[in-house]
C-alpha cells in the first residue's frame, strides 16, 4: 500500500519547476528563459544546480542551449518520455561527482605520495606520455584521464578505493556530464588538465603529501571551473542586466 518516499536531488527539482511552467505555457517555445544568476537567485539555489537543472532538461529536448545567447525552449510537452528519464533520479549532477571526487582523490593523493615507489612514478609517466598526443581525441583522453587517477589511487594497494574511483570516474559518461562537457572540453581544456595531472605527478613522485593533496585539489577545483562559464555570460554582462526573456512576476 505505502511506497518508501525517496527524497529527490536538488538539480532534479529545479528542473520539474521549470518543466511545469514550459509544459504550462508560461514560456513559449522560441523564448529565452532568465538567465542562470535570476534563475538561481529566484529559486534560492547555487548556480551549478541551476546548470545542472538546465543540462537535464536540454537531454530531455525541452530546452536548447546557445553559448552566450541563453536557453530557449524548444517545446512544452514531450511526445513521449524522454529515454534518460527512467533513471533520471539515480543520476548524480555533474557537479556533485566533481564535488565528491575532490574530497576522496585529495586524501588518496596525500596518501600515495607516503607509498610512492619509482615502478609507480613510471606508470604514471606511461599514462601522461599517452595522454601528451591525446588532446584531439575527448574518448582517448577521457580514457587515460581515467587511467591516470586509478593508478594513483593503486599505488596505496587498496582495491576498494580503487575501484569505487573508477566508479566514480565512470559516472561521468552520464548522459547529463556528456552534454555539459560537449560545451566546455576542447584541445586547450584537454591541455590544461594535462598540466594539471603532470603536476599532480610531480608532487606525488617528490614524497611529499601536503604538496600531492594540494596538486589534486588544485586539479578537481579547475576541472569544476571549467564547466563554470555561464551559457549566457555575454548578455549578463551587458550593462550589467542578467540574461533572460521579457520581465515576469511568475515565481518559480
Amino acid at each position: 500500500m505505502f511506497a518508501a518516499i525517496q527524497p529527490r536531488r536538488l538539480y532534479r527539482q529545479v528542473a520539474d519547476q521549470i518543466r511545469t511552467l514550459i509544459e504550462s505555457g508560461e514560456f513559449a517555445v522560441g523564448e529565452r528563459l532568465p538567465g542562470e544568476r535570476e534563475l538561481a537567485e529566484k529559486l534560492g539555489v547555487s548556480r551549478p544546480t541551476i546548470r545542472e537543472a538546465l543540462i537535464a532538461l536540454e537531454v530531455e529536448e525541452l530546452v536548447h542551449i546557445r553559448m552566450g545567447s541563453g536557453i530557449y525552449v524548444t517545446r512544452q510537452q514531450r511526445a513521449k518520455p524522454a529515454p534518460v528519464q527512467a533513471e533520471a533520479e539515480d543520476l548524480e549532477g555533474p557537479f556533485e561527482l566533481l564535488r565528491a571526487r575532490a574530497l576522496i582523490e585529495c586524501a588518496i593523493a596525500e596518501e600515495a605520495a607516503k607509498a610512492i615507489t619509482p615502478v609507480h612514478v613510471d606508470a604514471l609517466d606511461d599514462v601522461l606520455t599517452k595522454m601528451a598526443s591525446t588532446f584531439n581525441d575527448p574518448r582517448t583522453s577521457i580514457a587515460l584521464d581515467r587511467t591516470f587517477h586509478t593508478t594513483i589511487a593503486g599505488i596505496i594497494e587498496n582495491a576498494a578505493l580503487n575501484r569505487f574511483v573508477g566508479e566514480l570516474f565512470d559516472q561521468r559518461m552520464t548522459p547529463y556530464f556528456e552534454k555539459l562537457a560537449s560545451y566546455f572540453e576542447s584541445p586547450a581544456s584537454w591541455r590544461e588538465a594535462f598540466e594539471e595531472h603532470r603536476a599532480i605527478r610531480d608532487a606525488i613522485a617528490s614524497g611529499d603529501p601536503a604538496r600531492a593533496k594540494s596538486a589534486m585539489q588544485h586539479h578537481l577545483l579547475q576541472s569544476q571551473l571549467r564547466f563554470s562559464k555561464s551559457f549566457d555570460e555575454e548578455l549578463e554582462s551587458e550593462k550589467g542586466h542578467p540574461a533572460g526573456g521579457r520581465s515576469r512576476s511568475t515565481k518559480i
